[in-house]
Order: structure tokens, then C-alpha cells, then sequence
């Protein structure tokens, strides 16, 4: 097909998550038929942003400034924090904008079968952040996952000394969902949390 410069520029679009070889290809070729239109400032905000965008020191986000716009916000509610498990799942909140008040990035889930252990992921700031007494609730909206309700557990036991309030994000039945086709656990899941 086309020279070495090409094939690497597939390899590397291939490696973004939700594009496989094929879509890398396509990608590539688009760029590559207007490439002072669409390759250059691509690739010009792409070095911009790998010198730039660095993870916030207070929540882990990722953000050109430090710390990151949402923490420095003084309109949000520092009282709340939301604990999330990657910064997508902050910005999926984020975009929602249903939550008031501030985050923390663990950077994943607890998961024995991984081997990830709590050394691992963000937690001591966590815990730092909630030590000086501002914070009134934290929020952990994890995944409904094994591992999710582990981490869950984990932290409202670590943060039980705190005295914060602790609350979890609803699971159940999604808005437009069937009860015929949802899971067993999801059912049960629904049930009990019901208000």
C-alpha cells in the first residue's frame, strides 16, 4: 500500500481505543488527502496538548491548568466530592451536569484477580482531602462491577473514621429500560433500592 511513514501512522491510529486496523486505515487516508487542512493542525494540537494537559495535583482530571478548572472553581461545592474511577467517568458526569461539587479520579478499581490492591490507585489523597473536616459527603460513583462494590466497601470502611457522609450512585432500571430484558442482579438491585 504505501510506505513505512503511512503503516506507522495506522499503527498508531489503530491503537486508539474503538479503532481496529480498518478504521485506523480509513482515518489515515482522510487525513492524508487534505493534510494541511486536517493532518497538520491535528498534529500541531496534539504536540500542544501532550506539553500541556497534565493530571490535577488535587483530583486527578486532566486539564492545561493545575490545579484543575473544576477545583479551582469557587462556584462548586467543596463540601462534596464525587469519586469516580477514571477521569472519562468525570467527564461523563461532568457533561450531565448534575453534580455540583468536586471530584476524585481513583485511576481504576481495587480487583484481586488483577492484582490491583489499594497501594495502586488514588487513594491516600482521598483520604487527605477529607482529613481537614470541609468535606460533608463524598459520592462514590463506581461501576456495578465485583470490583466496583469492593472499592465501594473499601472506601466506606477507610472513610467510616471520617465521619463524612458516605452515599452511592442509584443502580438499577434505566430510564427506557424493559424489565424482561434486564439481568436478574439488576432486577434485585432495583428493587431494594427503591424509593
Amino acid at each position: 500500500m504505501g510506505g513505512p511513514e503511512i503503516e506507522r501512522l495506522i499503527q498508531l491510529f489503530a491503537k486508539v481505543p474503538g479503532l481496529g486496523p480498518r478504521s485506523a486505515r480509513r482515518a489515515v487516508l482522510k487525513l492524508l488527502q487534505y493534510p494541511e487542512a486536517r493532518m497538520l493542525p491535528l498534529a500541531q494540537a496534539m504536540a500542544a496538548a501532550a506539553r500541556a494537559v497534565k493530571h490535577c495535583a488535587l483530583c486527578g482530571n486532566l486539564d492545561s491548568v493545575n490545579p484543575c478548572a473544576i477545583c479551582a472553581d469557587p462556584k462548586r461545592d467543596h463540601t462534596m466530592i464525587c469519586v469516580v474511577e477514571t477521569v472519562a467517568d468525570l467527564w461523563a458526569l461532568e457533561r450531565s451536569g448534575v453534580h455540583p461539587g468536586l471530584y476524585h479520579v481513583l485511576g481504576g478499581t481495587l480487583s484481586a484477580l488483577g492484582g490491583t490492591g489499594p497501594d495502586d490507585l488514588n487513594i491516600r489523597p482521598l483520604l487527605a482531602r477529607v482529613q481537614p473536616g470541609d468535606v460533608q459527603e463524598i459520592i462514590l460513583a463506581l461501576s456495578a462491577t465485583v470490583d466496583g462494590a469492593a472499592t465501594s466497601h473499601f472506601l466506606t470502611d477507610r472513610l467510616a473514621a471520617s465521619g463524612v457522609h458516605v452515599t452511592r450512585v442509584a443502580q438499577g432500571v434505566p430510564i427506557g429500560g424493559a424489565l424482561d430484558v434486564l439481568d436478574d442482579g439488576t432486577l434485585a438491585t432495583a428493587l431494594r433500592a427503591r424509593r
